[in-house]
């Protein structure tokens, strides 16, 4: 179980729905950080192993992940993901490391990029334990490495002629057998976890249902303790729920002209011990959950019915659930194969 409260669980017996949407490539770049970050446009499924000790035995994972993306009837895709099973980048270490993430981006896509090709990075840098696995150590590194992200942002953004967009972001590190998510502004991770194999709870043809559980929190300017920030900061929040009728999230990387009035790029971090019990995290762009939380059950019950019946590879799986025809969207799925 992840360490929030906030978590959402959901069970359903049966849900269908369609995918037709096509998956679209990502492009290439001839920035030598970028590459390493879009380890997904190879044409073999990245892949990362990882041991987790399980009642004086092994439990071995493989990982595997892709992101697919589709930018509706945007001119320009403002959305970027990172795939990175071996994230060890120039800080090596004993522990394994593994960095995922995708960055929403508004306004632009200046932002979304910059984080892209800087975040882990500046988390590694930060501290990031890479011998010993230390919790508090992790999360601090990774408060460290947003706030310096986003700092770095605004000063190139105020050299490069001031560019104002700003990007979402949620992020989720694997170190051992213990992943990390952190958040700001309205993307999702959602994580799909059976429940537990004591036959208490199966289904009437004896599967074991899935639990999607929400691991992130939505930072949004209406929300109580957001608009407390922002107001005490000397931010108002309109009564579409907006930060001074304009911006919806209430912490983001980027958005330079809302920092004094209480943007900030804080991020919730959460962490859980990865079980047998968890097959797949999705990371999304808000709009991928926001037709409603049902709409969410029906994608985690594709992509398990895929994964674990159809033996369909990752490649295949990522077909948007519906047509984007408004907003450009990411989905990005982890996906955990115990042995």
């Amino acid at each position: 179980m992840a360490e929030s409260s906030d978590s959402t669980l959901l069970d359903k017996e049966s849900v269908s729905t369609t995918a037709n949407n096509k998956r679209e490539a990502h492009s290439d770049s001839s920035d030598s950080v970028t590459k390493k970050l879009r380890s997904s446009d190879t044409h073999e499924e990245p892949k990362a192993e990882i041991t987790v000790p399980k009642n004086g035995s092994e439990l071995y994972f493989e990982i595997e992940a892709d992101a697919a993306e589709d930018k509706g009837s945007r001119h320009t895709m403002e959305d970027a993901s990172v795939v990175l099973p071996d994230a060890d980048l120039e800080f090596p270490g004993k522990l394994r490391c593994a960095h995922f993430a995708i960055y929403d981006g508004h306004g632009g896509r200046l932002a979304a990029e910059y984080a892209r090709k800087h975040l882990h990075a500046n988390v590694l840098s930060a501290g990031l334990p890479r011998e010993l696995l230390d919790v508090k150590a992790a999360k601090k590194a990774i408060l460290e490495g947003f706030r310096r992200t986003d700092e770095s942002l605004l000063q190139e953004s105020t050299k490069a002629g001031g560019w104002q967009d700003g990007a979402a972001a949620v992020c989720v590190w694997v170190l051992g057998s213990k992943v990390f998510v952190a958040n700001i502004g309205d993307a999702k991770a959602i994580l799909a976890r059976s429940s537990p194999t004591d036959g208490s709870n199966n289904t009437s043809d004896g599967s074991t249902p899935i639990k999607a559980i929400v691991l992130t929190r939505e930072h949004k300017a209406i929300y109580p303790q957001e608009r407390a920030r922002i107001q005490k900061a000397g931010g108002s929040v309109s009564s579409n729920g907006r930060l001074q009728a304009r911006l919806e999230v209430s912490r983001a990387f980027g958005d330079r002209q809302f920092k004094k009035v209480g943007v900030i790029a804080t991020p919730d971090v959460h962490s859980f011990d990865l079980t047998e019990r968890d097959h797949f995290i999705i990371l999304g762009c808000d709009g991928l959950w926001g037709v409603s939380l049902f709409f969410s059950y029906c994608i985690i019950l594709i992509v398990m019915h895929t994964t674990t019946m159809l033996g369909v590879p990752i490649p295949g799986i990522l077909l948007f659930p519906y047509d984007c025809r408004f907003l450009g969207q990411v989905m990005l799925l982890i996906l955990f194969r115990s042995y």
